[in-house]
């Protein structure tokens, strides 16, 4: 990386981690850096990262355009913004915490220890044909891929414990209709643009209303409609 960056770039994507200790290294350098992006704040304050976007921003030239984009405006994201941006517009592009209008959204009330005998049944539907599967933890999504298979299903998983190699070829199955079912904790509800995905399951309730509102919206895309599930237990 650092021979790379030594030879001249255009624009650099990095994480913050990666880009600070570079930085620090004196490996890199933002003295003609014109244009700052940051994707996803709202993420990147979930992961722990803002001390060490201040500290970026700190080094780079006060003359520039930023562009932050997010997907919630938490108080710290919006402190942020207040810190670093001058002057900026705001660009909504659709309402905070509103679901989209092709989505059906329908609540199963089940005990946790038939949850399993539910998405079993749910997924003989062949009008099932490509679905996600969100479940609270790592652990709980090896869990549930053990059972669908268990159950006569083709299952991948995704999730962090997962190496790069691995999410791509579990990406590249559901992708080619090789498996019909992606079991993915929160790391799968945002940035994931894989057409045709007919239905989202919730296997857990999600923690957040924003991080609902994200899971199922992996299905309904590009005006098409989509349906979504969510197992409620008591």
């Amino acid at each position: 990386q650092v021979h790379a960056i030594e030879k001249g770039v255009d624009v650099l994507i990095a994480t913050p981690g990666r880009l600070l200790d570079l930085a620090t290294q004196h490996a890199v350098r933002f003295d003609d850096v014109m244009h700052l992006v940051l994707d996803e704040a709202d993420r990147m304050l979930d992961m722990g990262f803002i001390r060490d976007i201040r500290k970026i921003v700190a080094m780079l030239p006060k003359e520039r355009q930023t562009i932050l984009t997010s997907a919630t405006m938490a108080p710290e994201i919006t402190r942020l913004a207040h810190d670093i941006l001058k002057d900026p517009v705001r660009v909504e592009v659709s309402p905070q915490g509103q679901t989209v209008d092709a989505i059906e959204q329908r609540v199963h009330f089940v005990d946790a220890g038939a949850k399993r005998a539910l998405l079993a049944s749910l997924l003989q539907d062949t009008a099932l044909s490509r679905v996600i599967v969100f479940t609270r933890t790592k652990h709980g999504a090896d869990r549930v891929v053990r059972d669908l298979e268990g159950d006569g299903f083709t299952a991948e998983a995704l999730h962090a414990d997962k190496t790069q190699a691995q999410r791509e070829q579990a990406l590249a199955k559901f992708k080619e209709g090789r498996v019909k079912i992606l079991v993915a904790t929160d790391i799968a509800q945002r940035g994931l643009d894989i057409s045709g995905i007919s239905h989202v399951v919730n296997y857990d309730v999600p923690q957040q209303a924003e991080d609902y509102v994200h899971r199922i919206g992996r299905t309904g895309r590009a005006a098409k409609e989509g349906d979504a599930f969510t197992f409620m237990c008591a």
